[in-house]
């Protein structure tokens, strides 16, 4: 049985075990805190090495010229977006706000300024940030380990041979720690159901259906503006060339998986040359993570809105600062956003709880997330083509379309 299937039966039967022992429910709300504790101990070192990994894998030179750059800025661009189009969906339509839950141990300091907060994210001792959990200096930390790895050239190699080592580690240890969510996500929504009630679900389906309606907005102001208002192509046919990385997106939820099939899109049913997409797509599978962007920031607004926080000015920009640099740090395998959804929310004092709530739907939402993901990197690369002369207009207005085939080049 897959994994989502358990995460979703635990959601399952934790309700209806919380609804028939009502406030005794309490006694199993420690499974679910040994679950968020063993998240926590994997959290920094996976942020700290897959980031590092993720900096060091654009070190090439050449490709980092005027290619690189309008690819990175577009990347950027579209993941600001993301990020603004989620905090506000999720603040017009309260995701969160019938919710009314307790925690403890949330973050209670007094409100940082903006350049408190530009002075907080270098870390003096990134050591001393590890061990404190500073995600967001640990995060500011690894970009910088990774750049320098790749100006150090030859000799930086061992350290980046060892830090891809960790964190292939890293990720096995994160599909084993995940193997235990079904067992956390059972002890947390018995105890929430049997505290709160069934009025729980309510709010757990309004977030995802907001979460796909953002996600369909965010297609058509950002990559339908950039295709057919900017490149001047037509949408259709765009679509039409992507449906089966979108299919295989939507069966997988891993970017990383799709990435094959939506190469093989991009050159032959597209007509994006070899040269555009073997680097504008494998740097999107880093880069340009939308839907977990705007998963990231929705999912901070309904936590706080479910534990009744209130979120300033300075929380919205730390808020965007990490879900930016996560969103870059995220890898492109099942339960990669989820899993750095915990950084968004230790950045502003939120409790991790919020988590085991979001577990069940999860796998739903994670379909619409890496399809979103998929369909924006193969428009970055169509649009870059069109831009740089290498897009063959005949290709990509086909009417024909040519099977994948695993191997194909």
């Amino acid at each position: 049985m897959k994994l989502w299937v358990k995460i979703f039966i635990a959601m399952v039967l934790g309700v209806i075990t919380g609804l028939i022992l009502g406030e005794n429910s309490v006694y199993l709300k420690p499974l679910g805190t040994l679950f968020l504790n063993l998240i926590n101990m994997i959290i920094v070192l996976l942020i700290f090495s897959s980031m590092a990994v993720g900096i060091t894998g654009i070190h090439d030179p050449q490709k980092l010229g005027r290619l690189g750059g309008k690819t990175i800025g577009i990347y950027f661009l579209t993941t600001q977006v993301a990020i603004l189009l989620g905090l506000f969906a999720a603040t017009l339509f309260n995701v969160g706000s019938a919710l009314h839950l307790t925690a403890t141990g949330v973050n209670n300091s007094p409100a940082l300024s903006f350049s408190d907060i530009l002075l907080s994210i270098i870390p003096s001792n990134p050591i001393a940030a590890m061990v404190n959990g500073n995600i967001l200096q640990v995060i500011v930390f690894s970009v910088f380990l990774g750049l320098a790895i790749n100006f150090s050239g030859s000799k930086g190699k061992p350290l980046r041979d060892a830090l891809q080592s960790l964190s292939d580690v890293m990720y096995r240890l994160t599909s084993l720690v995940m193997e235990f969510s079904p067992i956390g996500v059972f002890g947390i929504m018995a105890w929430v159901a049997g505290t709160f009630g069934i009025n729980l679900l309510l709010p757990l389906f309004k977030f995802l259906g907001v979460y796909y309606g953002v996600c369909c907005l965010h297609f058509l102001i950002v990559y339908v503006t950039l295709l057919k208002g900017i490149a001047g192509l037509q949408i259709k046919p765009f679509l039409k060339g992507s449906r089966d990385a979108i299919m295989m997106a939507l069966s997988t939820c891993s970017s990383a998986a799709t990435l094959p099939v939506a190469m093989h899109c991009a050159q032959e049913n597209l007509g994006v040359s070899k040269n555009i997409s073997g680097f504008v797509l494998p740097l999107g599978i880093t880069l340009n993570m939308n839907g977990t962007a705007i998963f990231q920031a929705m999912s901070a607004v309904f936590v706080a809105q479910a534990y009744g926080i209130s979120l300033d000015l300075p929380n919205y920009i730390t808020l965007i600062l990490t879900a930016t640099l996560s969103a870059i740090g995220t890898a492109g395998v099942p339960g990669g956003g989820f899993i750095m959804l915990s950084a968004v929310l230790s950045s502003v004092g939120l409790p991790l709880e919020g988590l085991a709530l979001l577990a069940g739907i999860d796998r739903l939402r994670e379909m619409m997330t890496t399809a979103l993901n998929i369909v924006g990197d193969t428009a970055v690369s169509v649009f870059m083509a069109k831009q740089e002369g290498e897009l063959d207009e005949n290709r990509y207005y086909h009417s024909e379309l040519v099977e994948f085939r695993e191997g194909v080049d």
